[in-house]
């Protein structure tokens, strides 16, 4: 029989290990995995990163930023495609919340992954707005 899926917090994931997950999901289409200096920024710079592990092998992450007493931004939920929909995503979202109870859980989908947050029980929400380039600031 195999082992359980092991959920934890990590705090020095490798680049490699990262940028591979991000490849072995459909987050990686939307993530700079060839610039390694960027992801080694968002690796150090992230506070809160809770991993899921089959033996040594890195199936899903989330990394998220958060004061653990306001808001949590939960900048990366992915999971290996083959291990998808066995539920390791909402065990990873578990985790994190957990990991910073009194804060605000957020996050912004990607496009493919929309239909899934409100199956698990998240709720949309409208307000949110985003600034990619300084130069559109009027």
């Amino acid at each position: 029989m195999a082992n359980p899926i092991q959920y934890q917090t990590e705090n020095t994931l490798s680049v490699e290990e990262f940028s591979s997950l991000l490849q072995r999901s459909t987050l990686g289409e939307r993530r700079p995995i060839d610039d390694k200096v960027r992801l080694q920024s968002m690796l150090q710079h992230a506070n809160l990163i809770v991993t899921a592990r089959d033996g040594d092998l890195l199936v899903g992450i989330s990394r998220a930023l958060s004061d653990f007493a306001f808001c949590t931004y939960l900048s990366d939920l992915a999971v290996d495609a083959r291990y998808q929909k066995q539920g390791i995503g909402k065990e990873l979202i578990r985790h994190t919340k957990l990991a910073a109870p009194l804060a605000k859980l957020i996050l912004i989908s990607a496009p493919k992954a929309v239909n899934y947050y409100p199956k698990i029980g998240m709720q949309r929400h409208e307000n949110c707005y985003i600034l990619e380039d300084i130069n559109s600031l009027h």
